[in-house]
């Protein structure tokens, strides 16, 4: 039986309640994908009538990675710690904002 990330990190036996030890073994190893393809061309039709200096920096950013997908693998990784507190439209935001400027 797989055992959950702290559990593993120290030498205490986990004595949590079987459920709970699954559900934090299931949000440890989570997997944050997005469905579909996201194309450098789709990025800036989303961002056309977009000319604030965040649209711009991404297109750039995503220019000078030579599509989206370095982005797209980014956020999702960024966004996986966020899972147990929640994932909404400005949290997406600021981690687009932070990959640009990276």
């Amino acid at each position: 039986m797989h055992e959950t990330r702290e559990a593993l990190t120290n030498d205490q036996p986990d004595r949590r309640p079987p459920v709970k030890r699954l559900i934090a073994y299931l949000l440890d190893n989570i997997i944050l994908d997005f469905q579909g393809d996201l194309s450098l061309d789709a990025v800036r039709d989303f961002l056309r009538e977009d000319d604030s200096r965040e649209a711009r920096a991404l297109i750039a950013k995503l220019v000078e990675d030579r599509g989206t997908d370095d982005m797209m693998i980014a956020l999702a990784d960024c966004l996986q710690e966020y899972i147990r507190t929640g994932i909404n439209e400005e949290l997406v935001k600021e981690q687009i904002r932070t990959y640009s400027e990276s």
